[in-house]
């Protein structure tokens, strides 16, 4: 099994709640951690300088499509930021643990 971390950024902590509940709710992940940030990037042309949220979900490698899915599916950016992670080197009892909690039952 390969775990991985898959992240994105959001601009608001309401929403960051809201992505953050709702994937570890439907076992996508078996956890999300929710940071404040300052972001600098390109948009539009010209640099842009926001507070962000960071969400950093550990789950398995066979659910990312899923996770992208609904990250995509809740994020109100026109063109938001996800990418994941490879967990390389993870404790195997917390691995054990990702995969129990980020399995859905179907």
């Amino acid at each position: 099994m390969n775990y991985i971390a898959v992240v994105t950024t959001i601009g608001s902590l309401a929403e960051a709640q809201h992505i953050a509940r709702t994937l570890v709710e439907q076992k996508l992940a078996a956890c999300a951690q929710i940071s404040e940030i300052e972001s600098f990037y390109v948009w539009n042309d010209a640099v842009q300088n926001e507070k962000e949220f960071r969400i950093l979900f550990k789950t398995t490698e066979a659910n990312y499509q899923a996770v992208e899915d609904a990250i995509r599916k809740l994020h109100s950016y026109e063109l938001p930021a996800i990418h994941a992670l490879a967990l390389e080197h993870i404790y195997a009892p917390y691995a054990a643990w990702i995969e129990t909690n980020s399995s859905r039952q179907t």
